[in-house]
């Protein structure tokens, strides 16, 4: 007898019996297979047994495959820690158990059948040199069990039903963190919804800063000194809290979310650089949102190459004259303090004679946003990422005090620099959370408000099968994100782990935006619906705090030492 359509999908496997055993049972294979991908790599890229830049160049396509591969098997590594530890706690509930099944079946699929490094780049085992012999590893009963099973339409359907029945401003599924870190989550939720939300479409079509009187309040709730000790004026708390607060602020709009990153990144510095003057005179002000920083690295024509900067700082005295010019400075025009990377050393070309200065500056008006002798600036249009604006900036004699060289020691700034990028990548992953969760939060309340043919979009498969990939990977990256916190928080080098949650993280927020603008359809090409900022500023997450060519070639020299 013939099946209607819901008789068929009721056949479909929901939930997966012994669902942990399963995925526990699939992380030995995967771990095996990268094994085995990291010593053919390897290969690839030495000559006489040795590591060779030119080899790793010619090869860049295998070793950035095998980058993805590690962030994959990390994150269902973390993923099986996390269900783990929601069990124990009586709290792997069907939600949890749909979006770790799920996640194990499409990420075990990828894996052996290709991983997108981007829309139109798919790595896949052959091409790290791995045989068919090789790929055998995987062909577990566990893995073949999941990758037949656990990601079906009945399961990405029952996922996207349940998450309809919870609260609007919930992060679908137990995040797995602490009591106080889930305070202080809802603490910026509120803050969010009723101050940020309902004027952030507003603030970005109309391309303005974001208002001095948010910043105030942010100041006040103590964003930009999270992370700083508290006998220097902050509330030394965790990188994982400073996720936490990422993440919220960031879901509302990614401008507010990376306020406190100027901060952070400029605390970064002085507490691993800064003299004992330096920590006491900065820190209490950047804590309190009295002074606000702004990082200037970035030149034209560099890039990613840090240390072919050509900006320079020569001495004058006790002090220094900077000469040069720098693109791509985020909130330059109202910022009291900039952590400025100039070459000290004229003799060197590359990162080498580098040092990084705390150049203090006055804050500009609309009228005249850059007062200071010796500097200007022009204002870069850009598509998203708006509310602190972009800019370029020009040196020409600019006066830097002697005792705001940082350390008190040229020739330190590219180090001093390599020691914040841990928590710069974090807080970059964390945000990208923040920008993929707010384009499921859009998503899913269009698909349920529009009728099309008599019914939600909501009730259509594929709509319902973005949202609920949104919701695992989203779910996924902050599972990898909260590791590297974690990690970074015990004192433990964690750039590997750091860097994956931040290359997994940007495709995630931009797949999670793309989908999130699909379900809108024509709508969401207007600029009025609030999706079409979430998709100009989820492209920027790709790029920003290293392109996800650089990530996945810094992750890759490290899996191959």
């Amino acid at each position: 007898m013939a099946h209607d359509g819901q008789d068929m999908l009721m056949e479909q496997t929901v939930l997966l019996p012994d669902l942990l055993t399963l995925t526990k049972a699939a992380i030995a294979p995967v771990d095996a297979i990268l094994a085995t991908a990291i010593d053919k790599v390897r290969d690839m890229v030495s000559e006489n047994g040795r590591f060779s830049g030119a080899l790793l160049e010619a090869n860049q396509s295998a070793a950035h495959g095998l980058a993805w591969l590690a962030t994959y098997a990390q994150s269902l590594t973390q993923m099986q820690g996390w269900a783990e530890r929601l069990q124990d706690s009586g709290n792997f509930g069907e939600i949890e158990q749909l979006i770790h099944q799920i996640a194990f079946g499409e990420y075990l699929w990828q894996i052996y059948g290709g991983i997108p490094m981007s829309q139109g780049e798919i790595i896949r085992l052959q091409d790290l040199g791995l045989t068919q012999e090789d790929m055998r590893a995987l062909m577990e009963p566990s893995v073949m069990t999941l990758t037949h099973s656990a990601n079906s339409q009945a399961a990405r359907m029952r996922l996207v039903e349940l998450i309809q029945e919870q609260t609007a401003n919930a992060t679908f599924g137990a995040s797995g963190l602490d009591e106080e870190l889930e305070m202080i989550r809802d603490q910026f939720r509120r803050y969010v919804v009723d101050k940020v939300e309902p004027h952030a479409h507003d603030w970005h079509l109309k391309d303005e800063l974001i208002p001095m009187e948010v910043i105030d309040e942010l100041a006040e709730m103590g964003v930009f000194g999270l992370t700083i000790p508290e006998e220097l004026g902050g509330f030394g708390l965790s990188k994982a809290s400073m996720v936490v607060v990422s993440e919220e602020l960031s879901r509302g709009y990614i401008g507010v979310g990376s306020l406190g990153t100027r901060s952070d990144i400029a605390a970064e510095l002085i507490i691993c650089g800064g003299t004992d003057e330096q920590k006491e005179k900065w820190l209490p002000k950047i804590a309190s949102g009295e002074i606000l920083p702004t990082a200037v690295f970035t030149e034209p024509n560099t890039g990613s190459d840090l240390g072919s900067l050509r900006t320079r700082a020569v001495k004058d005295g006790d002090d220094y004259k900077i000469t040069g010019n720098k693109t791509w400075i985020t909130h330059a025009a109202r910022t009291h303090v900039m952590t400025l990377l100039a070459r000290t050393d004229p003799e060197t070309t590359d990162y080498r004679g580098l040092s990084m200065f705390l150049a203090e500056k006055t804050p500009g008006t609309d009228e005249n946003p850059f007062p200071t002798e010796g500097m200007t600036g022009g204002e870069i249009e850009v598509l998203g990422y708006r509310g602190m604006k972009e800019y370029e900036l020009g040196f020409d004699n600019f006066h830097v005090k002697g005792e705001n060289l940082l350390g008190g020691e040229e020739g330190k700034g590219f180090k001093q620099l390599m020691e914040t990028f841990e928590s710069a990548r974090i807080q970059t992953a964390a945000r990208a959370i923040g920008v993929a969760q707010s384009a499921l939060d859009i998503a899913l309340q269009y698909a349920q408000d529009r009728k099309q043919f008599g019914k939600s979009l909501i009730e259509y498969p594929r709509v319902a099968g973005k949202l609920a990939m949104m919701a695992v990977e989203i779910m996924i990256t902050r599972q990898l994100t909260y590791y590297s916190a974690w990690e970074k928080d015990h004192g433990r080098r964690c750039d590997l782990e750091a860097g994956m949650a931040k290359l997994l993280g940007a495709r995630v927020a931009w797949a999670a935006a793309d989908n999130g603008l699909q379900v809108h359809g024509g709508n969401g090409f207007a600029l009025e619906y609030k999706i079409s900022r979430v998709l100009c500023d989820a492209r920027i997450l790709n790029i920003f705090e290293g392109a996800a060519e650089i990530q996945a070639q810094v992750i890759a020299r490290r899996l191959l030492g």
